[in-house]
């Protein structure tokens, strides 16, 4: 198993099957940074993950754009040629488990209507 953090791309979407199975694909944004020897530069990576996730997806109306996520799960990659004949590939994680850290970001808040605090513990009762 391997785990993967980083922050979700876009909205997940989910799909649903010929089988009727239904699946939640999205994708993720993995930051890193480095300093290759001998420079004082330090470079920015920025790695991209095609996800699925076959176990629930009432966990789709949780995985919006910006929310930093830490995925459990197995790596493919997939490659082929493209029209042109050039080489393409993609990065695949089939995600088993799902942990949240946080919310997207969002709009400032209306003002003008004041809204309750949430628990702390409110993240605790996701429905998956």
């Amino acid at each position: 198993m391997e785990i993967l953090i980083g922050r979700v791309t876009a909205d997940a979407k989910v799909s649903t099957l010929k089988d009727e199975k239904q699946v939640v694909n999205f994708s993720i944004a993995i930051n890193d940074s480095y300093k290759p020897k001998g420079s004082m530069e330090i470079k920015q990576l920025t790695t991209y993950a095609n996800c699925s996730y076959w176990i629930s997806t009432g966990i789709a109306a949780h995985l919006k754009k910006g929310v930093l996520v830490e995925l459990c799960g197995r790596i493919s990659v997939s490659a082929w040629n493209n029209m042109k004949g050039e080489a393409q590939g993609s990065l695949n994680f089939h995600v088993s488990n799902i942990k949240l850290h946080g919310k997207a970001k969002t709009a400032a808040p209306d003002t003008a209507t004041p809204t309750e605090p949430q628990a702390a513990n409110a993240g605790d009762d996701l429905p998956f």
